[in-house]
């Protein structure tokens, strides 16, 4: 059905790829939770809990076992007592309040002790090829003590407070891939339901919410109430670790990217609404309002972008008149109509154009993962690499000998493995910086091209430039696969790459600390665990807190 869908042309990578837009990045239906609830909801998966050691206070271990896509996995989740002056976000922590394992299959009692000894360890330990997530996640300790209280004392927990902070638990890493000698992706590719790109960390995250329910509840003695409880995400603490994902994975993003740029503009090109279309509209666009008002962060920035949106969404309500909605290509009429209101609003514009209509787009996330890597050409001549650079990569020519344009550099820590970001021209190790300096590095080739010979011949003389030119090759037929900002510049901002790829795991309610990290809410309105098989299992994009039952 929708292999001939009608089109508009895509928003250009000029404009859809420069940080600031991408820093103001919604989830959408196309986001990888969303895709995973869906899938988890069309096969009617429900969630089994055959082993609870958890002791009156909360410490233990539990397991959790799904079947998805004809494979059963388990999350073995390990509770421990953490003492308050441990415990921190921070990627230096060496302990948490409990710690996960994603298992490829039903874990034997063997095996539930192996894991339940070295999750709490972390990367200071060594997993097995079962293994195939790792996360942990400390607590938000006033909440979680706060709804204890009162459900041990017969009570829901205060609405005001649940919907203020969002989630019981916050992790502080979810790694998948091959670290610390967890299965790498290869094992499960190919698999139903896993194949999409970060699925099994997002079903991690989701079961994880399962159980920190679970284990209030267990605590408190008494059953969070429906609503509260769908309320409750599971908070995340992201830093600058995420942030270089997007430049080493240019075919990767360039997929997620086009995907969701396709899902725009077919939906752009509907030539009309029927009147249910028209009210889901509305109804949605009611629903991103009280998004807005219900989102508060300390962060002025952060804020006072809060405070445009909430400014702008009603004058974007407002062009949704019957009339203008009832036309020929109202979508369009409203997208070109909306052009003058600020990134931010634009961005949650095109989030809930896409929303309603998943019978167009769906489909799209199956292109979102992919295997293709960046490849050399080498029989390409230097005459036709210079075509490519004068067409897309005009963007990265400055002056880079100027302290403003090289200011910052990234660079990898010694002492725990994580990328991190410094002031060249006052920190020290610049001699040891990660080459996410593209822009730099492009600018470098172009003045060293020659019009003569081919890339083989080039190359031969100036290797330095292999990087570089096999970028420029591949961009060519990955139009979204580069971030179209200097990224070594004073005005470079790594939350912008944070929030980017956040929105495309179906992150929301984003609360920036720095330039540098952010906290998140996932899950937050996702259906629970016995709520897979309700006709609105998908329709949770941009949840409000409801107060009542």
């Amino acid at each position: 059905m929708t292999c001939g869908a009608a089109i508009v042309e895509l928003r250009p990578p000029s404009d859809v790829m420069r940080l600031r837009r991408m820093g103001a990045s919604f989830p959408t239906r196309l986001s990888f939770l969303r895709t995973l609830l869906r899938r988890l909801a069309a096969e009617q998966a429900k969630i089994k809990r055959p082993v609870w050691n958890i002791d009156a206070e909360g410490f233990g271990h539990a397991v959790y076992c799904v079947e998805l896509g004809g494979f059963t996995y388990s999350l073995v989740a390990v509770s421990t007592d953490l003492p308050p002056e441990q415990r921190t976000d921070r990627v230096i922590a060496t302990a948490w309040d409990t710690t996960y394992v994603l298992y490829d299959g039903v874990p034997d009692p063997a095996e539930i002790a192996r894991i339940v000894a070295r999750a709490p360890k972390q990367e200071a330990a060594r997993f097995t090829e079962r293994d195939l997530v790792l996360s942990r996640a400390n607590k938000s300790v006033r909440l979680f003590a706060h709804v204890i209280e009162r459900l041990q004392a017969g009570k829901q927990p205060d609405a005001d407070l649940v919907r203020q902070t969002g989630y019981l638990m916050r992790t502080t890493a979810v790694y998948g891939n091959g670290k610390f000698g967890i299965a790498d992706r290869s094992v499960i590719a190919d698999r139903p339901g896993l194949s999409g790109p970060f699925m099994a960390e997002m079903l991690t995250v989701w079961l994880i919410r399962e159980f920190t329910h679970d284990l209030v509840e267990h605590i408190g003695g008494a059953t969070l109430a429906p609503n509260l409880k769908r309320h409750l995400g599971i908070g995340n603490s992201t830093g600058l670790g995420m942030a270089p994902f997007l430049v080493s994975h240019p075919i990767l993003l360039n997929a997620w990217v086009t995907a969701r740029e396709t899902a725009l503009a077919r939906v752009r090109a509907i030539p009309a609404l029927s009147s249910d279309q028209v009210e889901r509209i509305y109804t949605l666009t009611v629903r991103a309002a009280e998004h807005l008002a219900q989102w508060d962060v300390p962060d002025a920035i952060g804020q006072s972008r809060i405070d445009v949106l909430r400014r702008e969404w009603p004058q974007v309500a407002a062009l949704m008149t019957p009339d203008a909605m009832s036309g020929a290509d109202p979508l369009e009429h409203l997208w070109q109509s909306a052009a003058g209101v600020s990134i931010d609003t634009q961005e949650l514009l095109a989030a809930l154009l896409i929303e309603p209509f998943g019978a167009l787009v769906d489909d799209l996330t199956d292109e979102m993962a992919t295997d293709q890597i960046a490849e050399l050409a080498p029989a390409m001549t230097c005459a036709e690499l210079h075509v490519i650079l004068t067409r897309d990569w005009a963007w990265a020519e400055r002056d880079f000998d100027a302290k403003e344009a090289c200011s910052q550099f990234w660079y990898v820590s010694q002492a725990k493995a994580e990328p991190r970001f410094g002031l060249r021209h006052e920190d020290p190790g610049a001699e040891l910086e990660s080459p996410l300096d593209i822009a730099r590095q492009v600018s470098r080739l172009t003045k060293d091209l020659s019009h003569k010979g081919t890339v083989a011949d080039f190359l031969a003389i100036h290797p330095h430039h292999r990087s570089a030119v096999r970028r420029v090759q591949s961009h060519a037929h990955a139009p979204y696969s580069e971030i179209r900002d200097n990224l070594i510049g004073e005005e470079c901002l790594p939350i912008d790459m944070l929030r980017c790829k956040l929105a495309f795991f179906g992150a929301a309610k984003f609360d920036p600390k720095s330039d540098r990290w952010t906290r998140v809410t996932l899950c937050q309105g996702a259906p629970l665990a016995d709520e897979l098989t309700a006709g609105n299992a998908d329709d949770w994009w941009l949840p409000t807190f409801a107060g009542s039952s």
